[in-house]
This record gives C-alpha cells, structure tokens and sequence, in this order.
C-alpha cells in the first residue's frame, strides 16, 4: 500500500492513510505510541485493495471519533500481546489535557469482545484478557482484532483475504 497522507486530529493523535488497489474497504489500525514506530512500513509491505488509516493515539475518544468519521470494515487493535477476546471494563473518567491539542474528557464502561474466529487459529492468539481499545470498538459494532506490532500486516492481509472485494 502507498503512504497517501499523515495528519493529527483534533486529540493531537497521529494520523496516516494507506491506499492500496482501486476497490476494497476501509479498514483502521489503532496502536499507542510506544508500539507504532515500525507500523507504516509493515502497512506500506501489506499487498491488498483499500484504505488503511494508521491511528497513533492517547486514549480512547480518539479511537471512538476514528472509528466513527471512518467507518471501517474492521479495527486491528494494536498490543504488547494478541488476544482473542476480553471482558467487559470500565475505564476510569480522566482528563486528557494534550499540549496544543483539545482537552477532553473520556471515560465508561464498554462491553466484552471477540475476535473473529478465523483470526484465533493459533494456539497463541486464544490467550483472553482486557483491552479498553478493543472494548470501545465493539461498543460502536465494528469487528475488532488485537494483535501485536509484528503480526499486523498479516493478520490485516488475512482479514482482506476472507472479505468480499478484500485484496
């Protein structure tokens, strides 16, 4: 895929756009800073048709906007360890205060999530746990998938793989 564009929003995340082959959907990756350094070169590798949006953020209200400005067909959640599914949680009200950024406050409860099934073939990734990131994404309906820094372009590529009109 070819790097298009890069931009913060109004959180002061960082943002960048991927766009493959005419045709596909749209698709988001979420990650937090401290795992997103090597992303846009596994996304730049990934072989499929589409838009990817890179979403580098702080919390959860920039994910929510993202997921919702976009509409992707699915979320790959970004994490130190993939998971299959997680329960239920509720995230603590704070204040996110980002220098030149909007101010706001976020916070909730958010339900439990899967992963899709495909996704959990390897005994690796049937592991449960929490994940707010992937708790808000199935609070708006979207598929979402938590996978680590490594795996993103080929879970992303699989995912494509068995969609309609993917790759």
């Amino acid at each position: 895929m070819n790097h298009t564009r890069t931009w913060s929003d109004v959180y002061g995340s960082a943002c960048a756009t991927f766009e493959g082959r005419a045709g596909g959907h749209r698709w988001l990756v979420a990650a937090p800073s401290d795992l997103a350094a090597g992303l846009p070169a596994v996304l730049e590798a990934v072989d499929g048709k589409g838009q990817v949006q890179l979403l580098v953020h702080d919390g959860l209200t920039p994910l929510l906007a993202a997921i919702q400005a976009l509409e992707p067909r699915g979320v790959i959640v970004v994490a130190p360890l993939a998971l299959a599914a997680g329960p239920a949680v509720t995230v603590q009200d704070r204040t996110v205060d980002n220098a030149g950024a909007a101010s706001y406050l976020e916070g909730g409860s958010f339900p439990a999530w899967e992963s899709p099934a495909w996704s959990t073939q390897d005994a690796a990734d049937e592991v449960t746990g929490e994940c707010p990131a992937a708790s808000a994404v199935a609070s708006l309906n979207v598929p979402v998938l938590v996978t680590v820094p490594a795996r993103v372009g080929e879970m992303l590529e699989r995912w494509m793989d068995l969609t309609p009109h993917g790759r």
